[in-house]
C-alpha cells in the first residue's frame, strides 16, 4: 500500500474517479503521474514505468510527440474553437471527414464526430431509432450486443455493455437493449465442440433470439472485434462470417465498436479487416488522436443519411449533437495523428513487432496461474484462474488479477485486471521488440509474484 503523500490526500478529498473502487481508494490513494515520454510515464516520485496499457488502449503514438503538441498549439492560436451546429463548419472538421470516408473499412456517406466512444456509441443508438422511424418501422428499436461487452458508459452506451458491474445499482439496461451469447471458446466450448462449431451454435442461438424476439423488433447488433475490457477475448474461427449471415437473413445492421481495435492495434488500421467483418457503420475513438484530445465518430451509411436529411425537413432540424463535436482542436490533432500513423506506416510496424509480442504473450500460458495466454496484434491478455486442469476461477471478491497488476507495477509496468482477473496488456503502438521482452520480463515477474502471494493466503 502507498503512503498517502500530500497529492493523494488532495486526490482523495477532491476528486471522484471514475471505474475506481472508492472505498479501496480512500485508503490505498492515487498512483499519481507527473510526466511522459514514448511509451514511458513517471510518477511524482520519479519512477518510471512502461504504460503497458497504452493509458485506456489508447496513446497509440505513445507520449509527448512533438507534432501533436505542435499541431495543437497552432490549431488553438488560429482557431481555438468553432462548432457544427447549424450548418457551420471549419476545414479541420471538413478534411478530417474525408480522411475517415477514405479509412472506412466499409463505404461510408458522412462522418458524425463525438468526444468519446461512449457518446459515439450512444449516438449509434439514437440514429438507429431515428432512422428506423423515417422508414416506417416504429418498432424495429431493440439493439442486440453481448455478454461481457464493453460499449461505454452513458446510459445507453452502458446498457449495450454485457458487464454486470456497470449495471448494477444504476438502473440498467435500459429497456431495447438485449444480450447475446459471450464468444469466448475457452471458458464456453463445450468438450469436443471445435472453434467452428462452437461459432455455429453462437449464430444459431443468436438467430434464436432474434426469432424469439420478431425480426421486426430488432434494429442492429453491437460487436467490438476483440471484447477489450470484457478481458481482451478473441472471437473464435468463422464466428463473424456467421454472424453477419443471422443479421443480413432479418434486415439488421451490424455496428462495428473499432474504439479499441481501430488505427492498427489487430495488425490492420481496422479490427473489421482482422477478423472479416462487413459492417454497416463503424464506432471510433481513442487512437484517433493518440489520446491527446478526446475525439469519437461514427460513420453514416447512404441510407441512412437519406432518411436523415428526410426526417430533418419535417421537423426542421436533426436535433442531435453536442457543443464540442468536431472541436477544431480535435480535428486538427486527429488528421495529424493519422498523418503520422500513414508516413511512419504504422501498420506494417505492428506486424513487424507483433510476433514478439505474441510470443511473449503466449509462453506465459504456461506459468502456473495463466489459464489461456490470448491476443492478436499488440493486444492480449492473460486469463488467471486457481485451477489450470479445470478452468477453476478465483473468487472475484479475492482480487488476484488486481493484485497481479499492482506487482505489475511494482515491476515498472502499468497495466489492468479486466474481465475479472485477466491481465490487459495493450502498449503504444510504437513500442520496440526491445521494450516488448523488457515488458514481458516485468510482467513474468510479477505473476510470479502473485503466485507466491497467492499460496501464502491460501488461495491456491
Amino acid at each position: 500500500m502507498r503512503p498517502l503523500s500530500n497529492f493523494a490526500a488532495r486526490d482523495v478529498e477532491a476528486l471522484l474517479h471514475p471505474t475506481t473502487n472508492l472505498l479501496a481508494h480512500r485508503t490505498a490513494g492515487p498512483l499519481v503521474i507527473e510526466r511522459a515520454e514514448g511509451i514511458y510515464v513517471y510518477d511524482n516520485a520519479g519512477k518510471r514505468y512502461i504504460e503497458g496499457l497504452a493509458g485506456l488502449w489508447c496513446t497509440g503514438l505513445g507520449y509527448g510527440n512533438a507534432e501533436l503538441v505542435e499541431t495543437a498549439r497552432e490549431q488553438m492560436s488560429r482557431l481555438s474553437f468553432a462548432h457544427l451546429f447549424g450548418g457551420r463548419s471549419h476545414e479541420a472538421a471538413i478534411a478530417l471527414a474525408e480522411k475517415i470516408k477514405a479509412l472506412s473499412p466499409v463505404p461510408a456517406s458522412k462522418v458524425f464526430f463525438t468526444n468519446s466512444g461512449s457518446e459515439a456509441n450512444d449516438t449509434q443508438v439514437k440514429i438507429a431509432w431515428y432512422f428506423n422511424n423515417a422508414r416506417g418501422r416504429p418498432k424495429k428499436k431493440k439493439i442486440i450486443a453481448r455478454q461481457k461487452a464493453y460499449h461505454g458508459t452513458t446510459v445507453a452506451a452502458a446498457s449495450l455493455s454485457g458487464l454486470g458491474v456497470f449495471h448494477a445499482d444504476f438502473d440498467l439496461p435500459i429497456a431495447r437493449v438485449l444480450h447475446t451469447d459471450c464468444p469466448h471458446y475457452w471458458r464456453n466450448g463445450e468438450d469436443g465442440e471445435g472453434e467452428e462449431a462452437y461459432a455455429t451454435r453462437l449464430a444459431r442461438n443468436l438467430e434464436d433470439l432474434i426469432v424469439r424476439e420478431g425480426p421486426e423488433t430488432i434494429a442492429a447488433f453491437i460487436a467490438e472485434p476483440v471484447m477489450g475490457a470484457g478481458g481482451v477475448l478473441m472471437p473464435p474461427a468463422t464466428y463473424f462470417q456467421k454472424v453477419q449471415t443471422v443479421l443480413q437473413r432479418h434486415d439488421i445492421a451490424f455496428i462495428a465498436d473499432e474504439v479499441i481495435c481501430g488505427f492498427a492495434r489487430t495488425g490492420n488500421w481496422w479490427g473489421s479487416q482482422t477478423f472479416e467483418m462487413s459492417p454497416t457503420t463503424v464506432t471510433m475513438a481513442k487512437a484517433i488522436t493518440s489520446a491527446y484530445v478526446p475525439m469519437g465518430a461514427l460513420t453514416v451509411p447512404d441510407n441512412v443519411y437519406e432518411a436523415l436529411v428526410e426526417t430533418s425537413g419535417k421537423h426542421g432540424v436533426f436535433a442531435h449533437g453536442f457543443t464540442y463535436s468536431g472541436h477544431p482542436l480535435a480535428c486538427a490533432v486527429a488528421l495529424k495523428t493519422l498523418e503520422i500513423y500513414e508516413r511512419i506506416d504504422i501498420v506494417g510496424h505492428v506486424r513487424r513487432v507483433s510476433p514478439v509480442f505474441q510470443t511473449r504473450l503466449r509462453a506465459l500460458a504456461a506459468h502456473p496461474l495463466v489459464g489461456e495466454a490470448r491476443g492478436v496484434g499488440l493486444i492480449g491478455g492473460l486469463e488467471l484462474v486457481r485451477d489450470k486442469s479445470s478452468k477453476a476461477s478465483f473468487e472475484p471478491k479475492l482480487g488476484v488479477g488486481a493484485r497481479a497488476a499492482r506487482f505489475a507495477e511494482e515491476e515498472g509496468v502499468l497495466c489492468r485486471a479486466v474481465g475479472g482477473d485477466t491481465i490487459g496488456l495493450c502498449p503504444p503502438l510504437v513500442i520496440d521488440g526491445a521494450e516488448i521482452n523488457i515488458l514481458f520480463d516485468a510482467v513474468s515477474r510479477a505473476l510470479d509474484r502473485t503466485e507466491v502471494w497467492a499460496r501464502a493466503e491460501g488461495y491456491l
